[in-house]
């Protein structure tokens, strides 16, 4: 059976499934982490929560580290102790693509020679900076934000206006600005993480990551800003109700009518901001959730099937092992969520 590949609307969310083996050609992003006393815990969490679910997409996309100024451990800002896996030492600078500061709201704004001369070397070396929560004061007292744009937490925003007099301190929760990548806040951190790796990666590899960690205020609800920032609203509005309505699909007359629009002009939406067609994207999002619930439920095949709109068993089957490579009955089951019968 010829394979099909899902369009770009839902590829991220399958990347994880359907990714061919990388090229051998594409290289490793190597991180390091820096952490300061009192550093912000949950921003730094976000930060590398970010590159490992990364890597359980694409295994060994990224390679990160741990980092104090002695080699010691780091107290967090909820007191918790953090064992480093080194001291900072200006040989390992060489290793990294990206280097990234953890500051936190007691962290205090110190700078030692040392550190100084640290961040200058790995500017020198042409690794990339990065400063979460207070952690562009310090990139900004080694000269090293002179001409960019940067965001700090608002507690230190004036402090940094005043040592950084050469840059622009924003009140934007993350700022990325060429090589100089700065987060003000826990968010920032894992919005700023995103944009180094769609640099490196591209959209898909965002997209996938996106997928299992973003969520607006209520966690049951995903944000899916690369998709949905730039839609217009009578295609989100399609969007959501082919969403709400998987068991029983709406048909094109019916999505149509509820969005005010013909469906000539659903079809020019859809094609124009997602490269697809209604139907082609409402099929792949029927499979995608059909491949969660033969996952995390223990719902038999022929009833995942019906949950997603496929009132055959062999046209689910074959629309399955058309985009997965193989059927639904090979599929691993994880069995996370007992089915109320």
């Amino acid at each position: 059976m010829e394979r099909r590949q899902f369009s770009g609307a839902m590829q991220g969310r399958n990347l994880r499934f359907v990714s061919a083996p990388r090229a051998g050609t594409q290289r490793q992003g190597r991180v390091g982490f820096l952490l300061l006393e009192h550093f912000s815990l949950p921003a730094f969490t976000q930060a590398l929560d970010t590159l490992v679910t990364a890597n359980l997409i694409r295994a060994d996309t990224f390679a990160t580290g741990t980092f104090s100024l002695d080699g010691e451990s780091v107290t967090s800002d909820l007191g918790l102790v953090i064992c480093t896996g080194a001291a900072l030492a200006p040989a390992a600078l060489a290793g990294l693509d990206l280097l990234v500061l953890c500051g936190g709201l007691r962290t205090p704004l110190r700078a030692t020679p040392e550190l100084t001369r640290l961040l200058q070397l790995a500017a020198e070396k042409g690794v990339a900076l990065a400063g979460l929560w207070n952690g562009a004061w310090f990139l900004g007292q080694a000269g090293l934000l002179d001409g960019y744009r940067c965001a700090v937490h608002p507690e230190n925003r004036a402090a940094l206006a005043e040592i950084a007099r050469h840059s622009e301190v924003t009140s934007e929760s993350y700022m990325v600005d060429r090589d100089r990548f700065t987060a003000a806040s826990p968010t920032g951190a894992f919005n700023m993480v995103l944009e180094w790796m769609d640099a490196l990666h591209g959209r898909e590899l965002v997209d996938a990551v996106a997928d299992i960690l973003a969520f607006e205020e209520s966690r049951f609800r995903r944000a899916r800003p690369a998709l949905h920032e730039k839609l217009s609203e009578p295609l989100r509005e399609a969007i959501n109700l082919m969403s709400a309505n998987i068991e029983e699909p709406l048909s094109q007359d019916q999505l149509a009518r509820y969005v005010g629009r013909s469906k000539r002009q659903i079809e020019r939406l859809f094609q124009q901001q997602l490269g697809t067609t209604p139907v082609r994207y409402y099929l792949e999002l029927r499979i995608t959730e059909s491949r969660r619930l033969l996952q995390h439920s223990d719902l038999p095949m022929f009833e995942v099937g019906l949950a997603c709109g496929f009132v055959s068993p062999s046209h689910f089957s074959k629309c399955y092992t058309s985009f997965y490579g193989y059927p639904p009955s090979k599929e691993v089951r994880y069995g996370c969520v007992k089915s109320a019968r």
